[in-house]
């Protein structure tokens, strides 16, 4: 029988354009399929509040966008997307009204950590040397061999180590043990899991080197350009249509799957067979998050006038607190006193809201599948470092790590990464194979945030996963 397209790819989030991208410039014909009304998956933006206010619903800041080997080729400038930089990347405020901040520049971030100040400027140094080639490396499809060994190995070595003793093995002061501790929380991982320092010494060399930018007018403009160039290449797009099965797609001689192994599962479970599900129901997912955006009437009011140069902000006091935070999350309970990622978009980009008024977009993590509200847990921690927060909230939406996965079926119980990215599963996702993304189905590939190098908004998932579609074409 005729086909339909050369390749179908089922999901518009980053990894789904890029699959669609990488082979519509090799000249197929491709379809991408979204379930929602609207494409983006966890990059979208929404007046979620009130009127006028922009806010993003997932995805906020975009350090590994600027990072991606492949997305950072592409063209999106020319479609309309335009990075916005606050003047500090990220700022953590402390209990004593003081606050740490990185910046761009290493030597400017370094003077500012007392009698860290040599310490920190080493071990960056040693890392942005070699981060081109650590870059391409660590956003590769391993298990294949390092294209530079020896700035990968020496990387690695490093990185294995749990956040905490590396924190405690560079730093003697307790500020710059948090501020590294803050970055290493983004991993989602308890801080004393080998592998977890690996997210802080990323998250700090991307700061010194990419930045970490918001995209001005919504995060949804991001997906937008991403569209916009893949249909400049000849692509097609459809929405409000929800694959349940193999057989809803139409006929293509590839087929690319933006989606967890759970719901991989699910859609093409009659073809597979039990052992390959068997294998896959092994596929661990990590704690979720429990998200709230806030409409403002002013700017929040931190204590220390540092964090309002920074478009992110960690909030969590010392590494000790961070790291209890982090171990509640994992042993499935819900912490009084998470760690709280912020960011205050509008500060920096005004189109986010009404004149004179602010967005802020925060959340925590929270055991996988948690129904619990946080909404007053995540306020008092802003009050904490931010006294009379709360008098400026005009509206606030809510969603629990539950809700998270209804509104993004790729996160499931919350879980925004698609599954784990601890060291025994963040290059052998979903299972160890030479190939990763190919399955038992003839032409069928996955190229999701499950699949390396795993989770960030960086493309590279579904661009490895077209390039293994294109090489067995």
């Amino acid at each position: 029988m005729p086909f339909d397209y050369d390749a179908v790819v089922v999901g518009s989030g980053p990894n789904g354009f890029s699959a669609g991208i990488n082979l519509a410039q090799s000249g197929l014909s491709v379809l991408v399929i979204e379930g929602k009304d609207t494409i983006g998956g966890g990059v979208r933006s929404a007046e979620l509040t009130q009127p006028g206010f922009v806010h993003d619903p997932c995805s906020a800041i975009f350090p590994l966008t600027l990072a991606s080997p492949y997305l950072k080729q592409l063209p999106l400038e020319e479609f309309g997307l335009e990075w916005v930089f606050s003047p500090a990347e990220v700022a953590h405020p402390l209990d004593d009204g003081s606050a740490v901040t990185v910046t761009r520049s290493l030597d400017e971030t370094a003077d500012r950590l007392g009698g860290d100040s040599q310490a920190y400027r080493t071990l960056m140094q040693s890392i942005i040397d070699d981060w081109e080639a650590i870059t391409e490396d660590l956003l590769g499809p391993l298990p294949l061999p390092p294209k530079h060994p020896l700035a990968f190995v020496g990387f690695s070595l490093l990185a294995a180590r749990p956040a905490t003793n590396l924190a405690r093995s560079y730093f003697k002061e307790e500020a710059t043990r948090a501020l590294f501790a803050g970055m290493a929380a983004h991993s989602i991982l308890p801080l004393e899991q080998l592998g977890s320092g690996a997210f802080g010494i990323v998250l700090s060399a991307l700061a010194h080197t990419a930045g970490w930018p918001l995209v001005r007018c919504g995060s949804q403009n991001l997906i937008n350009a991403l569209a916009a160039y893949y249909q400049s290449l000849g692509g097609e797009i459809t929405t409000g249509n929800w694959i349940q099965r193999m057989e809803d797609l139409p006929r293509s001689r590839i087929v690319m799957l933006d989606v967890t192994p759970h719901q991989f599962s699910r859609i093409a479970g009659e073809q597979l067979s039990k052992r390959y599900i068997r294998q896959l129901s092994r596929f661990r997912y990590g704690p979720g998050v429990f998200k709230v955006d806030y409409a403002l009437d002013a700017p929040i009011p931190w204590t220390a006038e540092e964090c309002r140069l920074a478009a992110t902000v960690h909030l969590g006091g010392t590494m000790e607190e961070i790291a209890d935070s982090e171990r509640e999350a994992w042993r499935g309970c819900n912490s009084d006193n998470p760690y709280v990622l912020l960011a205050q978009q509008s500060l920096f980009d005004p189109s986010r809201a009404p004149d004179g008024r602010h967005t802020a977009w925060a959340y925590c993590h929270v055991p996988n599948g948690s129904t619990r509200d946080m909404t007053a847990i995540i306020d008092a921690q802003i009050e904490r470092f931010a006294p009379g927060f709360k008098d400026t909230v005009l509206a606030r939406s809510t969603r629990t790590a539950v809700q998270m996965e209804e509104y993004n079926p790729n996160y499931i119980g919350g879980d925004i990464v698609g599954g784990s990215q601890d060291i025994r599963q963040v290059y052998t996702r979903p299972l160890p194979r030479i190939d990763p993304y190919r399955t038992p189905l003839e032409n069928v590939y996955l190229c999701s945030s499950s699949t390396p190098p795993g989770g960030g908004v960086h493309g590279m998932c579904g661009y490895h996963a077209a390039q293994s579609a294109l090489g067995r074409l």
